[in-house]
């Protein structure tokens, strides 16, 4: 990595410069035909081509459309934010109001996930309101559920496979600092509720069982002054703990939410989670580091993430918990119809803290055995990998996994679509385009 261009913007991580819409170059393998929809992957893309952090850049989304065996289209688009109108200035200066001291969470940078419920499509990012768009990625604009929504919406809510309802919650820098949503398969909110916590941490993701949220108050905190001061607003702090906080889904106003204490950690990512009545427990998977900006925000060396897996003991109140593994790995994901239920697979991508690494792979975790992986070639680095179910599959993992891919050797992209059952098989279709995709972070497949 250049000395001169931070992590974020270098190789694959830097933003490419123009919105295109164009036909694949060429396929490689056989696109199975019963994918018929598109695969949306959403990042950050600074507009002016700099930012000082990777949550800052402009949200730019990437998509291919399927059909019947063929790569129709391929198209990226800004989200148009006020941010992307205005380009280079100051988020605070934009969305804060002196006058009223309140915040316009309209104010976004929309770069995080993509997500469809209720017959639309939202660009999410934690600091502020959804932002609407079109499958052709055209911005509708900001999202309130009809004005329910008065908090930021986390970039990872999750659609319960046995509800349909849309599971969510908002964090604030000052109170209350978090609220719970409830919404409806047709988009109504039907319950908020403020869970009580002491004070303004970065909660990126949460879980859900099939009864319960659970929260995960963790020691990157808000430092007001640090960030009156123009310096970075979240640090590390070893004083505040770290704990897991489980509520009942539709719990009212005043059940409690219980708290279990955890090892200090940072989660950035939660896999799932699931409860086992017969013995008292929660189980919640996903992805840790030990320590997160302990020493300031270009801090990276509290440990690179890991699959981890927390046994919350309901009946003693106390926490069994280890890593599945030691490879480093982020950006968890289940089939979606397993989300807050028993399950046996989940699915991780390597990580590395290297502008360009050798190569990516994509592990498999098998929770009741090993861990196979997908090795892409050297020079080819993917990112997150969502599953899709094969029409009538006969198992959880009966399906395929899709993420777009970077070919460092010609500096473009392509979709690659995986076996989920035969992961370390080479690719049944790679979809190759004639431009870069970034890495990004997260995304999803819409059906048509």
């Amino acid at each position: 990595m250049s000395e001169t261009v931070p992590l974020h913007l270098a190789g694959n991580n830097a933003p490419v410069a123009d919105e295109v819409s164009l036909e694949p170059s060429k396929v490689v393998g056989e696109i199975p035909a019963e994918l018929n929809g598109q695969f949306f992957r959403n990042g950050p893309n600074p507009r002016t081509g700099w930012s000082p952090h990777s949550f800052a850049g402009d949200g730019m989304i990437h998509t291919i459309a399927l059909d019947g065996g063929r790569a129709r289209w391929y198209r990226n688009r800004y989200v148009r934010t006020p941010l992307y109108e205005h380009p280079g200035e100051s988020r605070f200066a934009l969305a804060f109001d002196a006058e009223s001291g309140r915040i316009d969470y309209r104010v976004t940078t929309a770069n995080t996930h993509l997500i469809a419920h209720a017959g639309r499509l939202f660009a999410l990012e934690e600091g502020g309101f959804p932002y609407e768009v079109t499958p052709d990625l055209a911005t509708i604009g900001p999202y309130t559920f009809d004005g329910a929504l008065r908090t930021p919406m986390t970039a990872h809510p999750k659609t319960c496979p046995s509800t349909g309802e849309l599971l969510f919650f908002g964090y604030q820098l000052r109170p209350p600092y978090l609220t719970y949503y409830r919404a409806s398969p047709t988009g109504e909110v039907v319950q908020t509720r403020t869970v009580d916590v002491p004070r303004a941490t970065m909660m990126h993701d949460f879980a859900i069982t099939r009864h319960h949220v659970i929260f995960m108050d963790l020691p990157v905190v808000f430092d007001r002054a640090q960030a009156a001061a123009g310096g970075p607003p979240w640090r590390w702090d070893d004083a505040h703990g770290a704990r897991f906080g489980v509520l009942a889904r539709t719990a009212g106003d005043d059940a409690p939410v219980r708290w279990f204490d955890v090892e200090p950690c940072y989660v950035w990512h939660t896999m799932n989670a699931f409860e086992d009545p017969a013995a008292g427990t929660i189980t919640v998977t996903g992805t840790r580091v030990p320590t997160l900006w302990r020493g300031g925000a270009g801090d990276l060396e509290g440990g690179l993430p890991v699959a981890y897996r927390w046994t919350l003991h309901l009946r003693s109140g106390t926490v069994t918990e280890a890593p599945l593994d030691d490879a480093p790995s982020e950006y968890p994901r289940v089939a979606d119809a397993t989300l807050g239920l028993p399950h046996r697979y989940g699915y991780t991508t390597s990580f590395s803290l290297d502008a360009e690494p050798e190569r990516s792979e994509i592990y498999a975790y098998d929770l009741t055995g090993e861990r196979t992986a997908h090795r892409f070639p050297v020079g080819h680095t993917c990112g997150e990998a969502v599953f899709v179910p094969q029409a009538a599959g006969p198992g959880e993992n009966t399906g395929y996994l899709l993420t777009f891919a970077h070919d460092r050797g010609t500096g473009t992209g392509y979709l690659a679509i995986l076996d989920a059952t035969d992961l370390p098989a080479r690719p049944l279709a790679e979809v190759h385009v004639p431009v870069r995709i970034p890495a990004g972070f997260h995304g999803n497949w819409l059906p048509s």
